[in-house]
Order: structure tokens, then C-alpha cells, then sequence
């Protein structure tokens, strides 16, 4: 084979090593280079590989559901780098406020024969079932990073929610907290649900019954307003402490306890997730499990190549730990709090 691969390359003027990456579909190459490896392979009585039957354009999806939280940006930004870094396109798609939505954006990429697509914080359902279909269809390289909801077939890059309830929960408790509330995202998003099934786990361990931590569990949508008015509740049934799932629900929850005429820590502790930037900033600066972003980011943008180069990947979710960051968001409860 490797006198052929020589042949190859001497035919079409190029070197082995593009010939190889030719062969394996590396968007890397250029579309007339790779033509003239094709051509060579023709010309030679040598067939053609598989995944030279679909050209890929180099150009990548990096799909946002918005850019208001601001751990969005931080993964899209970490992602079109590295993407960049590969000789790839990233193309930034996220929901606007005059009505362009993901399906419109998965659209306009199929018409591109988008080379792949990165989901983050979101999924090809997003996209609606037809063009959720085209994808699977077109058998288009796709990497969901914290997903919203399961994509059991896809490959998955995702937080380890669950570590990070239980890191906020044990911190909580050690200090004195037992009265802790959860305030996540609406039911049915995944993520959140991870979390609630970990804060359950947490109480019944060490034998809490289910009546005393279920009424203190809160829902909101992911938005300051969202964690405000979950939060007045939260405070109201007795919550010395707030597990938050986002950094935005977090300082929406601080909000919250401020319109009670409360204070944060002294009255009431507050935790977040993502450790979105400015969050050191903030007041008080957030206690917060932070996201592996950079990580993360790695491990999806190399999947992602790899289902590219006509690599089978199999679908699966990996899960990346957080790091729970103390800052100035909680503290003991209060003297003569109800626990």
C-alpha cells in the first residue's frame, strides 16, 4: 500500500501525508486537492474510500439557544478556538429577537453541507423534527455539550451536575445549614433533573424525610426575574440556603432575598453553577461550582474531528467534575434559625 499511496501522490503532486488526509475526509484539505487525490485514485483502478462520497464543507455550526447567560459565550468561544485551530469554520447560531430560530439557522447549514455541528446548552430537537431528521439523515458529525435534554444516540459532553449539587449541599451543611433550598431550571430539562435526583439522593442518605426537603425544592426559568420569585418563596418555607442551578438563577435568588429586606450571607447563603465570568465580582462575589469550560471544550471539539475524519464514535455521555469556589455568597445561618 504504501508504494500505491506514493503512486497517489505522485500522480495528483501532492505529499503521502495529504494523500492520507485526503483519504480519511480531513476538511482540513482543500475541496480541488482533495479532487485531485480522488482523481488520481480513478485514473490508478484504486477505489475510492466511502467518505468520499459526501464533501463536507469546513464550516462548523456552534449552536447557542441565546447569548444573555453568559456561560454561552464562554463555551462558544473556547469552542470556535480550538475549531479554528483544526483549519475549521465555526459558524455562531443562536436565537434573535426578530424571530430567527435554530431550525432557520440548521436550514441555511444544510444548504452549506455543514462539515458538523457543535450544540451547547441545547440539541438538534431545538432544530424541530424536520430538521432534526436531515441531520440524522445526512449522518452530519454532531457533539451536544450540556444538553437539555437526554439525545440518548448522540455524543455527549456534560457537567457532572450531580457532583456539583452534592459539593454545594455538603459545604452548606457543614457550616450548619440544614434548612437548604434548590432553585433549577423548569421540569423536563435534563440537566436540572440531574440535580434534583442528586439533592433527593443527599437528604435520604442521611435519612431526611421526603416531606421536610420537597416542599424547599423550587423551579424557575433561567432568567434573574425566574430566580427572584422562586427564591421569595424559598426563604418564606424556612431556606437558610439556596443551591442554585445557573449563576444567573443565583443572582436572581440574591435579588430575591434583598426584596425580603434580607441579607446574603447573613440571612440567607446562595450558591450558583458555571462560575460565569464576573461572578468574583459580583455582590457578595457567588460561591459557585465551576464548569471545566476549557476542558470540555477539548474533549467536544475532538470528538467532533474525529466523527469528522469518518471515525465511528459511540454515543455516550462524558461527564467533567466541578470545582465548588468559596467565596462571599454564604456563610453560617443565622443565629436562632428554625433547622
Amino acid at each position: 500500500m504504501k508504494k500505491k499511496l506514493s503512486d497517489v501522490a505522485e500522480f495528483a503532486g501532492v505529499s503521502e501525508g495529504t494523500v492520507r488526509r485526503a483519504l480519511n475526509g480531513n476538511p482540513a484539505v482543500a475541496p480541488a486537492t482533495r479532487e485531485r487525490v480522488l482523481r488520481a485514485l480513478d485514473v490508478m483502478g484504486l477505489p475510492r474510500p466511502a467518505t468520499a462520497e459526501v464533501e463536507r464543507s469546513p464550516l462548523v455550526g456552534v449552536v447557542v439557544p441565546d447569548l444573555r447567560n453568559p456561560v454561552f459565550p464562554a463555551f462558544a468561544e473556547a469552542i470556535a478556538g480550538r475549531l479554528n485551530k483544526r483549519g475549521l469554520i465555526p459558524v455562531l447560531c443562536t436565537r434573535t429577537s426578530d424571530g430567527v430560530s435554530e431550525a432557520n439557522y440548521i436550514k441555511m447549514l444544510l444548504k452549506q453541507n455543514i462539515g458538523g455541528i457543535v450544540f451547547i446548552g441545547s440539541s438538534y430537537a431545538d432544530a424541530g423534527p424536520e430538521q432534526g431528521r436531515a441531520l440524522k439523515d445526512r449522518k452530519v458529525p454532531m457533539v451536544l455539550v450540556n444538553p437539555a435534554d437526554e439525545n440518548e444516540g448522540s455524543v455527549r459532553i456534560s457537567a457532572d451536575d450531580a457532583d456539583a449539587v452534592i459539593q454545594s449541599l455538603t459545604h452548606l451543611t457543614w457550616v450548619g445549614h440544614q434548612r437548604v433550598g434548590l432553585l433549577i431550571g423548569p421540569a423536563g430539562h435534563v440537566p436540572s433533573a440531574r440535580k434534583l435526583a442528586a439533592f433527593a439522593a443527599f437528604w435520604k442518605a442521611r435519612e431526611v424525610p421526603s416531606q421536610d426537603w420537597m416542599p424547599l425544592v423550587g423551579h424557575a426559568l433561567f432568567s434573574l426575574e425566574g430566580g427572584a420569585a422562586a427564591a421569595v418563596r424559598l426563604v418564606r418555607d424556612g431556606a437558610t440556603a439556596i443551591v442554585c442551578g445557573s449563576d444567573e438563577l443565583a443572582l436572581g435568588a440574591i435579588r430575591g432575598v434583598r426584596r425580603l429586606g434580607l441579607d446574603v450571607p447573613r440571612d440567607v447563603s446562595v450558591t450558583g453553577f458555571d462560575d460565569s465570568v464576573f461572578m468574583v465580582a459580583v455582590d457578595p462575589p457567588l460561591t459557585t461550582c465551576q464548569q471545566p469550560v476549557a476542558r470540555m471544550a477539548d474533549a467536544a471539539v475532538e470528538a467532533l474531528a474525529q466523527q469528522m475524519q469518518g471515525q465511528q464514535i459511540a454515543p455516550g455521555v462524558t461527564l467533567f467534575q466541578t470545582q465548588l469556589l468559596l467565596r462571599g455568597s454564604t456563610g453560617r445561618p443565622p443565629a436562632g434559625a428554625i433547622q
